[in-house]
């Protein structure tokens, strides 16, 4: 591992590791009091410990994503998205489970969405590996906002 590479692992596993730590203190807000467990969802709503799992490996994808990329040179493109992305990942969570605003936080993760697709494609341009270590976010977000849209339609 170059020093390089080490130190962006180390940036980008600070920032992912703080949109982690934003999110969980949002959804806690929702779940402490019994309010995600009473909101009705459709069956197929992944259990919470899996959710936290998944979350926790995508966030090292993007962390090791970015590091791949950076470790080719500066990419202030994808560094500005990137930004972008993660704000819009603990916004959601405020949005849906702090605030309870479930349409809102529907909307928003549209947005999201697009800069995960935004980050696979600028990925791209450098490394298929990094696109590829980020396409299982994207498709994350997808599922979840699948989800949203569903909780959505039921209340």
């Amino acid at each position: 591992m170059t020093a390089r590479f080490a130190a962006s692992l180390a940036v980008f596993g600070a920032a992912v590791t703080l949109t982690g730590w934003l999110g969980a203190r949002f959804t806690a807000a929702g779940i402490r009091d019994g309010w995600y467990a009473a909101l009705a969802k459709p069956d197929w709503t992944p259990p919470g410990w899996l959710i936290g799992a998944v979350w926790t490996l995508l966030y090292a994808l993007i962390a090791v994503a970015s590091a791949t990329l950076w470790r080719r040179g500066a990419y202030p493109a994808y560094a500005a998205l990137l930004a972008v992305n993660l704000a819009l990942n603990a916004y959601w969570c405020r949005l849906f489970f702090a605030e309870r605003r479930p349409t809102a936080a529907l909307v928003e993760i549209l947005v999201l969405e697009a800069t995960c697709l935004g980050l696979v494609a600028l990925a791209a341009r450098r490394s298929g590996l990094a696109a590829g270590l980020l396409a299982p976010y994207a498709a994350w977000v997808a599922f979840a906002s699948f989800l949203n849209a569903s909780i959505v339609k039921m209340r």
